[in-house]
């Protein structure tokens, strides 16, 4: 590829979880961290500017991140909890999982999922500062495009 994904941007690993409450404190005690603050909504929520599929997105989601900040990464738990959203496609298909590994493209963001684009993988799902590609045949996990890195909450 000529603008091919960077390792070096590597800056998130996302997993759908069933039960986010627990799923952060069981990986705040591995790890010795502080319990994340938990984001979002259980109910079905508008999204403006999210796209999934190419159309408006409205779903539930809640979130929240464990960060390794020494190593410039996080580890982003998502529950489901209804709607059409990539995540909950995830979900139906492959169960609870890894959804996708995030690259900071930095400037190369457009060009990195235009080339992509070109190469018959399509845009899943789409937000502000964030694109997550359909690589899940090819990849075994899908790829999150972003322009820039993690912002850390702890």
């Amino acid at each position: 590829m000529e603008n091919p994904v960077d390792f070096n941007g590597f800056i998130q690993i996302a997993i759908i979880v069933k039960d986010i409450e627990a799923a952060a404190k069981a990986w705040s005690k591995f790890f010795n961290v502080p319990m994340p603050e938990i984001k979002g909504s259980k109910e079905k929520t508008e999204r403006p500017g999210v796209t999934y599929r190419g159309k408006d997105a409205n779903y539930g989601l809640r979130i929240c991140s464990i960060a390794a900040k020494d190593r410039g990464f996080i580890i982003e738990l998502h529950e489901c909890n209804g709607g059409d959203s990539t995540f909950q496609e995830h979900l139906d298909k492959h169960g609870y999982s890894v959804h996708h590994l995030g690259f900071n493209m930095g400037e190369k963001t457009d060009a990195v999922i235009a080339e992509m684009e070109k190469e018959g993988i399509k845009i899943r799902q789409h937000g502000p500062g964030w694109t997550v590609m359909d690589t899940e045949e090819v990849l075994g996990v899908n790829l999150n495009i972003k322009p820039k890195g993690p912002v850390f909450r702890h």
